[in-house]
C-alpha cells in the first residue's frame, strides 16, 4: 500500500489514507509527494518529501577522492528524542564543496525530522571529515550509542569502512554514494545512479520507435559505467548500436567517427556533465554533423543551465527526476534556513523519513530488515518512486526532460509504480 504523508505545519497530526497518485507539492497548500510503498498495511503518518538530482559539481562528485578536513571535526550531535536510534555520517568538516553539502544535508535531515509527525527516532549525528578512518570511527560511535541503522556516508571510500562496523552489528547501511561497486552486503545507496538515468532514456526511446543508437561519451568512471548500462538496454530494448566512441582531452577524432555514422542512427546518447556535453556538440557539429536531424539522448547531468542554453542541444531528451518536487522542498528549506539547498540534499531528506516511517513497524530487528527495504514495491519520497535491489543499488522512477531556452519541460511524467 501507498501510506501518503503532508506537511504537518499545515495539517496537524492529521493523516491521509492510502493514495500512490496524491498530487505533488502546491504553494497553497504545499502538500508533499511524500508516500512509502509496502506489501503490507503497516505505515500511515504525517510528513513532507519532494525531489532531488546529483552530486556537488561533477559526474562522480560524491565519489571524489576524499578531501582534507578543513579543520577540527564537529562535536557529535543529537536531534529528536525518539526510541529508535539512527546514526548519520557526514563530511561536515570536509573542505570545499563537501563540506558545503554536509552541512546542507544535515539541515535537511533535520527538517525532516521536523516535519514529521511524531518521529520516533533519533539522529546520532556524527562527522566523519571525509575520510574513511573518521566513518569508521563515527560508525562505532553510533552503534556503541545503540544506532538500529546507519545512513550515510557520502563517499565511496568511506563506505566499505562504514560497512565494516555495521555488519559486526548486523544492521544496515543506506548511504549516499553513486559508486554502485559499494552496495551490496547490508549496504543500500540512496543516491543518484548513471544506470537509473540510461535505463530510463534508452527505454523511453524504444518507446518512441528509436532502434538504431549512436553514443559519445567520457573517458571516465562515469563514462564506464554509462556504457555498461547503454549496451545492456540498448540490447533489453531490441535496439542495435551503430556507433560507439569514448572521448578524453581531445574530442575531435572520436566525434569525427561518431558523425560519420549518425546517417545510420536514430538517436545519439551524449553522456556527460553541462559544460562537457556543450563541448561535445560543438565537436560533433565542427566535425559535419546535423544534430537536429537526430534525436539527443543524455542524463540527468543535464539538468544545466549551460545545456538550456546550447542551440545544438535544443529538443534533446534526457531523464531525471520530475524537476517540481525540488522546487518544493527547496522553498520549504529556505523559508526555514535562509539558503538554498544543495541538490544533494533531498538524499538526507528522504533517507530521515523512509527510517522515520520504518520505526513504526515493531520489533527492533524486521523494521530495517533486508525483507522491507528491499520491498518491489519501493517507496516514493522527494525525488519520486525509487526501491532498492537486493545488491544494495537502486532504481528510480523518473520523468522523460525536453531540453528548451526557457527552461526543460516534462514529455513523460515519472511512473506511479514500478514494474515486475
Amino acid at each position: 500500500m501507498v501510506g501518503s504523508f503532508i506537511d504537518r505545519s499545515k495539517v496537524g497530526s492529521r493523516s491521509l489514507g492510502p493514495d500512490p497518485s496524491d498530487p505533488k507539492s502546491s504553494g497553497a497548500t504545499r502538500r508533499a509527494a511524500i508516500g512509502l510503498v509496502l506489501g503490507a498495511p503497516l505505515l500511515t503518518a504525517c510528513s513532507n518529501v519532494q525531489q532531488g538530482l546529483s552530486g556537488f559539481s561533477s559526474p562522480f562528485g560524491s565519489n571524489a577522492a576524499a578531501p582534507a578536513p578543513a579543520g577540527p571535526a564537529q562535536q557529535p550531535v543529537v536531534a529528536g528524542n525518539g526510541q529508535v536510534k539512527v546514526g548519520l555520517l557526514l563530511p561536515l568538516s570536509a573542505a570545499g564543496n563537501a563540506g558545503v553539502a554536509a552541512q546542507s544535508m544535515k539541515s535537511a535531515a533535520e527538517m525532516a525530522l521536523g516535519e514529521f509527525q511524531n518521529p520516533n527516532i533519533q539522529l546520532l549525528i556524527k562527522d566523519d571529515g571525509g575520510s574513511p578512518q573518521g566513518a569508521g570511527q563515527g560508525a562505532q560511535q553510533a552503534v556503541d550509542e545503540g544506532a538500529e541503522i546507519i545512513l550515510g556516508p557520502l563517499f565511496a571510500l568511506s563506505v566499505p569502512a562504514t560497512a565494516q562496523v555495521a555488519r559486526t552489528r548486523n544492521i544496515p547501511c543506506i548511504a549516499f554514494s553513486t559508486d554502485s561497486s559499494v552496495a551490496g552486503h547490508g549496504v543500500y545507496l540512496l543516491s543518484f545512479l548513471p544506470e537509473s538515468d540510461v535505463n530510463r532514456i534508452v527505454e523511453y526511446s524504444a518507446s518512441i520507435g528509436k532502434k538504431s543508437f549512436a553514443a559519445l561519451l567520457p573517458e571516465n568512471a562515469y563514462g564506464n559505467v554509462v556504457e555498461v548500462a547503454f549496451k545492456q538496454a540498448v540490447g533489453r530494448h531490441g535496439g542495435r548500436i551503430v556507433a560507439f566512441e569514448k572521448y578524453g582531452a581531445d574530442r575531435a577524432a572520436p566525434a569525427r567517427t561518431v558523425a560519420q555514422a549518425l546517417g545510420q542512427a536514430d538517436a545519439l546518447l551524449i553522456a556527460d556533465d553541462g559544460d562537457s556535453v556543450v563541448a561535445t556538440a560543438d565537436a560533433l557539429t565542427a566535425a559535419g554533423a546535423n544534430l537536429r536531424n537526430i534525436q539527443l539522448l543524455g542524463t540527468g547531468l543535464w539538468d544545466n543551465p549551460r545545456v538550456a542554453a546550447s542551440a545544438s542541444l535544443q529538443g534533446g531528451l534526457y531523464a531525471a527526476p520530475d524537476p517540481s518536487g525540488f522546487r518544493a522542498f527547496a522553498g520549504r528549506y529556505r523559508t526555514r534556513y535562509g539558503s538554498e539547498p544543495v541538490r544533494t540534499a533531498t538524499l538526507a531528506y528522504d533517507a530521515v523519513a523512509l527510517v522515520a516511517a520504518l520505526a513504526k513497524v515493531p520489533g527492533s530487528g524486521q523494521r530495517y530488515s533486508s525483507e522491507i527495504l528491499t520491498n518491489p514495491s519501493g517507496f516514493a519520497g522527494i525525488d519520486g518512486l525509487f526501491r532498492f535491489r537486493p545488491d544494495g543499488t537502486n532504481e528510480r522512477g523518473l520523468a522523460i526532460m525536453r531540453v528548451a531556452s526557457a527552461g526543460s519541460v516534462p514529455v513523460a511524467g515519472s511512473p506511479k509504480s514500478f514494474g515486475a
